[in-house]
């Protein structure tokens, strides 16, 4: 059975950061393009970053550009999402999603396996 789980998510402070974690089981990731994805509450799911199998990454979001990056270990089948100078508005819940091919999408529909999420809150 392929599933991913996020971790990592947390209360924080503006200007703090958190570090996200996709652990795959049942597959092994070196074969995806894994994609960070979040929704706000009220708001429609929106995309993050993306990682192809090569490394390569691709902001989905203009907001999160030199605040986030993307990484991968396939040794321990795992992607990370690094968040830094987090704002308020970064608040929500944050989904790992994996596309079986080398390289990223922003189309959520290529991504066929999802994890259940993770909730990244931003406040003072």
């Amino acid at each position: 059975q392929l599933q991913l789980v996020e971790s990592g998510g947390g209360l924080v402070q503006p200007g703090e950061s958190l570090r996200l974690s996709c652990a795959a089981s049942g597959f092994t990731l070196d074969e995806y393009s894994i994609g960070w994805f979040r929704q706000a509450p009220g708001k429609e799911r929106e995309g993050v970053l993306c990682i192809s199998t090569s490394s390569v990454p691709l902001p989905l979001a203009d907001s999160v550009k030199d605040r986030f990056t993307i990484s991968r270990d396939n040794a321990k089948n795992t992607v990370y999402l690094q968040m830094n100078s987090l704002k308020p508005e970064d608040t929500g819940v944050y989904y790992c999603a994996a596309r079986l091919y080398l390289y990223c999408s922003d189309w959520e529909a290529d991504f066929r396996t999802w994890g259940q999420g993770t909730q990244v809150t931003v406040s003072s």
